[in-house]
């Protein structure tokens, strides 16, 4: 490991735990000097108790200092992590689901994007933009991604200063708040471009919310439960995206009335900004970050809230000690230096950076939002009616939300295996899909695009839907993480403003059969990169993750290419090859594993055989 990369494993080995080896005394003495510093001194027996806990999770079964009561509590929070308090469930209920009375952020984020599917099969035509002309497909296609581009140029680079300044919960409430107003506003517009305007405000509301309300839960969360919960953004999503389709094909049917053209479309798109207002009314009741509280040194107000998430007083305690250390020391790691520079110029981080931008491009890519937002379209051109196009989409959705829950599946198979798995699978579908529309008989092309496109959904939803934002978000080194999720997000919002602003063009210059083989194409050269420069991340730990994106890109994408005889002999052949190792890391014994030629390759660059 050369010396940068060995620089970032010590850096990610000491934010991992900072408290990691330090003597008791001198811990206890650390704990009273900020008691004192932060006017905590009538916490001082919590906070002692929390920093033991915080270095080490088991010690309250070995001291005597922990009640019996604590002691429950401790344990219970690894043997029953489910088991947790009505606070914590209040804000995973106000921001992870969405059922009646009910909301989350994601589903708000799944309604803006998916309402706009069932209304362009009915606007285009009283805008004047319903002809077959490369114009009005433009123009179409400008209107659907327009909040997209403003989340990729504007949006996006505003969720740092927005969370900086104002925290997370007003940074919820005010995008949620931007949500229902543009989505109000869409409903009212009478020409293409008043509407396009309204849907660019609508993307100030999704770029910021879909990078805080991950975060925002990640830090009012447990341990043992915050993958979990994280995870469960894009199942969420997904299940705003079913219930957009589902509320198209609602309101399709009401007619309209005197002075109102239209009404129908109206109240699709006027629809999706109500979760968003529910989101804003019950996230004044959940608590605010207890990491964003002592970033601005109100430690009282972080324990306090922190008492409201946790079941004992010693939790609390050893969740806010821990914070401010990790705090410190991320402070001590970053100062001086410049990331955005460092991310590219250091080869482990900038591995990292290309890996994960492989995957956000590829989830737009790969053409599901083709899909997501234009399936009514799509289903209409195959023959269906303008109500049974609506009802197929509302199965789509509905797939794409029941096999969304990757928590399983992604720590069993791997992200990189259910990339590499999945993509040939999607990429099948879409060829299905787009040369059904050569069949002469209408029953046949409306079955196989019917077919393509639902088969398409079971496989993307466990593979590309969940991996993407999984993958970044443990990808990049702790000290640059921030950063890197912000490119990475950027990254996918751009791609999904080309997606959705070219397929109407696309499909009237190459028609269905062409726009379906280019995104399946597109979906087999994404295989290829995955297979190339993609690393596995499953089970690794900080210190592990740093060897695997320290291997030169050349080296990694070589054992890639030796992996296709082996798949071949694996998979087809059904022989039981000996599977390659190419990482060895730095507890196992160097001379296991490997081929001599990649090993010679990592010792040119990283300067030993050991990678």
């Amino acid at each position: 490991m050369d010396a940068e990369t060995r620089a970032i494993a010590n850096a990610n080995a000491k934010l991992s735990n900072p408290l990691r080896g330090i003597p008791h005394d001198r811990l206890m003495a650390d704990v009273e000097i900020f008691a004192q510093e932060k006017g905590l001194t009538h916490l001082l027996p919590e906070l002692q108790k929390g920093a033991l806990v915080a270095q080490d999770s088991t010690c309250h079964g070995r001291l005597d200092i922990f009640s019996d009561e604590e002691k429950r509590v401790l344990t219970e929070e690894v043997t029953h992590k489910w088991r947790q308090t009505p606070m914590l469930y209040y804000v995973g209920v106000t921001l992870l689901t969405m059922v009646v009375m009910s909301s989350l952020a994601a589903a708000v984020q799944g309604m803006d994007e998916a309402v706009i599917n069932g209304a362009q099969i009915i606007y285009p035509k009283q805008f004047g933009i319903g002809s077959s002309s490369q114009r009005d497909s433009w123009l179409v296609g400008l209107i659907n991604s327009a909040p997209y581009l403003c989340c990729s140029t504007i949006s996006c680079w505003m969720t740092h200063p927005l969370n900086h300044y104002l925290g997370r919960k007003k940074t919820i409430f005010i995008t949620c708040m931007i949500s229902f107003l543009t989505c109000i506003w869409s409903g009212l517009t009478n020409t293409w471009w008043h509407l396009f305007i309204a849907r660019f405000f609508l993307g100030f509301g999704i770029g910021p919310k879909s990078a805080t309300v991950p975060v925002y839960t990640a830090e009012c969360s447990p341990a043992p439960i915050r993958g979990a919960l994280v995870m469960m953004w894009q199942m969420w999503t997904a299940f705003g995206i079913a219930l957009g389709d589902l509320i198209d094909l609602t309101f399709y049917f009401i007619p309209d009335t005197p002075g109102v053209t239209g009404l129908n479309w109206r109240l699709m798109l006027a629809s999706a900004g109500i979760p968003g207002l529910i989101v804003c009314m019950q996230v004044l009741f959940a608590p605010e970050s207890p990491r964003w509280l002592i970033s601005k040194g109100r430690y009282e107000d972080a324990f306090n809230e922190l008492c409201r998430l946790r079941f004992s007083r010693v939790q609390a305690a050893r969740d806010l000690y821990y914070i401010h250390v990790l705090l410190e020391a991320e402070s001590e790691m970053i100062k001086g230096r410049n990331l955005v520079v460092e991310m590219f110029t250091i080869p482990r981080n900038r591995n990292a950076a290309l890996a994960s931008w492989i995957v956000m491009f590829g989830q737009q890519f790969c053409g599901v939002n083709v899909i997501a937002y234009y399936s009514s379209t799509i289903f209409v051109d195959s023959g269906f009616t303008q109500v049974a196009a609506l009802a197929s989409s509302v199965g789509f959705g509905a797939l794409n939300w029941v096999f969304a829950p990757a928590v399983f599946t992604i720590d069993t198979f791997g992200r990189r295996n259910l990339l590499l798995f999945t993509f040939p699978c999607m990429a099948i579908c879409l060829l299905i899909t787009g040369f059904s529309f050569w069949s002469t008989s209408e029953t046949g092309r409306i079955a196989g695009v019917s077919v393509g496109i639902y088969l398409y959904a079971i496989c993307y939803s466990p593979g590309e839907g969940p991996v993407p934002f999984t993958y970044s978000a443990e990808a990049f080194p702790l000290y640059i993480r921030d950063i890197g999720m912000s490119f990475a997000t950027a990254t996918l919002w751009f791609w999904n403003f080309v997606l959705s602003i070219t397929w109407p063009s696309l499909i009237l210059a190459f028609k269905p059969q062409g726009a379906f083989a280019w995104y399946a194409a597109w979906s087999c050269i994404i295989w290829v990169l995955i297979l190339l420069f993609v690393r596995e991340t499953k089970g690794k730990t900080l210190e592990e993750l740093d060897q695997v994106f320290a291997v030169p890109l050349r080296a990694h994408a070589a054992y890639g290419l030796r992996q296709v005889p082996y798949g071949f002999k694996k998979f087809v052949l059904f022989q039981n090859p000996v599977p390659e190792q190419l990482y060895e890391f730095e507890s196992e014994v160097s001379s296991t594993g490997g081929e001599e030629e990649a090993r010679r390759e990592v010792k040119d660059d990283l300067g030993k055989a050991n990678v």
